[in-house]
């Protein structure tokens, strides 16, 4: 029988469907509708070696997550750890901040999946215009509001169900490109391929959409408080995802362009249909097609579970407008929160792919991931009798080299996506302040230590 915390929360996500909640985020549209945008990136397919240094990047920084998320096991993951961080030198400015690029950095990332799902919608709708295909992508933002408007138990059922459909998915996938796998076609790389300059420049483009493939490795830590044994579910689940999705995409992947020649995967719009039409004709087209839908709707429905758990938990600390901070009477669940990502989410729709993988990941990655590495290391020193039921291996390696993949990313997003996450930080900044002021909260008041994960044992 699942219990409820002090909070108000039920436990009742074990490891199975931790793991499945993150796969399916992770597993979503995201190698289905960006193979072709980093064959693109990187010219050619040494787009490879771009998803074999993501996974490395997703492995480094769950180290990260893993250590902080069974530590500190609460509502809202990336928020707590800032909090608890950074309250020993701004106050609540960092954590503020990152509610701040949640707000939009969370929904776009849901939003890229709904924009992948009706993609792929086309091969059924063939006649599909591009305003169609953006009221169809509200409208699945709206389903998928209605199915999260319920309690955490049927969720993670759900979840589960979703996930296994996503497993037949890629696997047929797999098998349709493994069987018919031509080296030569997986192998043919333009001339200079490997020229220092146009290898490192394309690097850091390919890097920034296979890290994009793997987002959602981490987001069961949005749901700490509803997670059964955190401490060791978390990082076993964060881990294990990040080394199953690592496999299924790279050799879903070399088997996409070792039966697609790169040339033509590039120009597809959708190229999971492209293969299984060119190995199984229409009818393995048209089942790979509604399986990819179903794997699309799973990424999303996930992500918007924990994102729509980030404001709820700066609400309830005060640092976010007080509405947010209501948990549902009977479903137990912070609903306003989830109604307003879903909302946002819905607006994202009607912007474009490569843009949005641009601004949300320069928008993400300052606050939240090197924010996050900054707070481990803070966290070790404030902090050195926090139980920790899982503690980074070879520290403080993998946070040194998550922060230079990290900053790579961050540079190869482009001018314009930087210079969009500068000014939406900025006005965050302000807005702070003048929230700051009239809750006489640091800079204009003292700054109040809360040290909520050390108990009287530690």
């Amino acid at each position: 029988m699942a219990q409820t915390n002090q909070h108000g929360f039920v436990r009742g996500i074990g490891l199975l469907q931790a793991t499945a909640t993150n796969m399916s985020q992770m597993m979503g549209a995201g190698p289905f509708i960006t193979i072709p945008v980093i064959l693109s990136a990187m010219g050619g397919p040494q787009a490879m070696f771009g998803w074999i240094v993501g996974a490395l990047l997703a492995m480094l920084d769950g180290l990260v997550w893993s250590e902080l998320g069974s530590a500190m096991p609460g509502e809202g993951g990336t928020y707590v750890y800032l909090r608890e961080a950074f309250q020993y030198s701004t106050g609540k400015l960092v954590p503020f901040l990152f509610i701040w690029s949640t707000l939009i950095a969370t929904p776009m990332i849901m939003s890229t999946g709904v924009i992948g799902l009706s993609d792929y919608l086309v091969y059924f709708w063939p006649s599909m215009t591009a305003l169609d295909a953006k009221l169809v992508s509200v409208g699945i933002t709206i389903l998928t509001v209605a199915l999260l408007y319920r309690r955490i138990h049927s969720i993670a059922k759900m979840t589960t169900v979703l996930w296994g459909g996503m497993i037949l998915t890629v696997l047929l996938v797999i098998i349709a490109g493994i069987s018919h796998f031509n080296p030569h076609v997986a192998f043919s790389f333009p001339h200079n391929a490997f020229a220092p300059s146009k290898f490192l420049l394309g690097l850091g483009g390919g890097m920034l959409i296979s890290i994009y493939d793997y987002m959602g490795y981490y987001t069961v830590s949005y749901l700490g408080d509803e997670v059964k044994n955190p401490g060791k579910t978390i990082p076993r689940a964060v881990i294990l995802s990040i080394v199953f999705v690592a496999i299924i995409d790279l050799v879903m992947n070399l088997g996409i362009i070792g039966t697609v020649p790169w040339q033509t995967a590039m120009k597809s719009q959708n190229v999971g249909t492209l293969l299984m039409q060119m190995v199984w004709g229409r009818p393995g087209a048209v089942i790979i097609t509604i399986l990819i839908i179903w794997t699309c709707f799973a990424s999303f429905y996930t992500g918007l579970l924990g994102a729509s758990r980030l404001p709820y938990n700066a609400a309830v600390d005060g640092l976010f407008f007080k509405p947010f901070a209501k948990l549902h009477p009977k479903l137990k669940f912070p609903h306003i929160s989830l109604l307003v990502m879903g909302g946002i989410m819905a607006i994202c729709c009607f912007f474009n792919l490569s843009e949005i993988i641009n601004a949300l990941m320069a928008m993400s990655v300052v606050v939240q991931f090197i924010g996050q590495i900054v707070a481990l290391s803070i966290l070790r020193k404030r902090q050195p009798n926090l139980k920790r039921p899982f503690r980074q291996w070879l520290y403080p390696l993998p946070n040194i080299l998550a922060f230079i993949g990290w900053a790579y990313v961050f540079y190869s997003s482009g001018w314009h996506a930087i210079r969009l996450a500068i000014v939406w930080t900025l006005i965050g900044f302000v807005v702070f302040l003048f929230w700051a002021r009239r809750k006489q909260e640091w800079p204009f008041g003292p700054k109040v230590i809360r040290e909520a994960y050390l108990t009287k044992d530690n």
